[in-house]
């Protein structure tokens, strides 16, 4: 497993989304590891770490999150997932609650939709796109829809070169995990203090964010206007600040 770590003080992770890497981080490391100690890796089958064969999970990827503290001496820390990694940080805090200090969850949540049919779909349409014309074509398809303004070109173009250094099979591997998870059931057994972040243009509205923290005993919510699904890098500046804010609140 690749991972990177910076600054020092109280541990905070991040949990990259899928076809991602600790790369997609850039904005958020120089500024947070000038108060914590910063941890970025890659997921399995993503960037710089190893690609084995899946099937992959959810769970498998929490249980990597949790090797990787252990394996660093970190008794706990503070997890930040975005997108699939938002997917992957409650599902560490359901299966690793001691070793999470709090939560920040961004544009995702404890499924992929409120309708398994349309997440099967979507997981269909990715998994076609790849095989059939490759994964600079889906990055193409993607760019677009993260990045839309005119002055966004350089975010869209750096999108589109990191996606295609994905590894198809891999990519294949992880997107298959998003089919049928769903902890929607479990979500309101997290503890800790969470801060969901939503896009107001979020692939999957501000409404489905609002029904699920409202099973959580410890949770509010965030909603940053005129942004994206990649939203911590369309908006590095408010993304970083309100993480801040709440993690200053947190440690009060």
């Amino acid at each position: 497993m690749y991972y990177e770590m910076s600054g020092a003080g109280e541990p905070l992770v991040l949990i990259h989304g899928l076809g991602s890497s600790t790369r997609d981080w850039e904005f958020q490391t120089p500024e947070f590891s000038k108060k914590l100690k910063v941890i970025t890796f890659d997921v399995r089958g993503h960037g710089q770490s190893e690609k084995p064969p899946g099937p992959y999970s959810m769970a498998l990827f929490a249980a990597d999150t949790a090797a990787l503290l252990r394996a660093l001496g970190i008794a706990s820390a503070h997890i930040i997932g975005v997108s699939m990694g938002g997917g992957v940080a409650i599902q560490f805090a359901l299966d690793y609650p001691a070793l999470v200090k709090s939560l920040v969850i961004v544009n995702s949540g404890p499924a992929v939709s409120a309708d398994p049919a349309q997440t099967k779909r979507e997981v269909e349409s990715r998994v076609a796109v790849v095989k059939q014309m490759g994964m600079r074509a889906m990055g193409d398809v993607l760019a677009p829809r993260l990045f839309p303004k005119p002055e966004q070109a350089a975010l869209r173009e750096t999108f589109r070169a990191r996606w295609a250094e994905n590894d198809p099979r891999a990519y294949i591997d992880a997107t298959l995990t998003m089919a049928d998870w769903n902890v929607l059931a479990r979500v309101g057994e997290i503890q800790c203090p969470t801060l969901v972040i939503a896009a107001d243009q979020d692939y999957t509205p501000v409404a489905m964010k609002e029904a699920y923290i409202q099973r959580m005993p410890n949770a509010k919510l965030v909603v940053l206007a005129d942004s994206h699904h990649a939203v911590p890098m369309e908006h590095p500046e408010e993304f970083n600040a309100a993480v801040i804010e709440f993690l200053d609140s947190v440690n009060s």
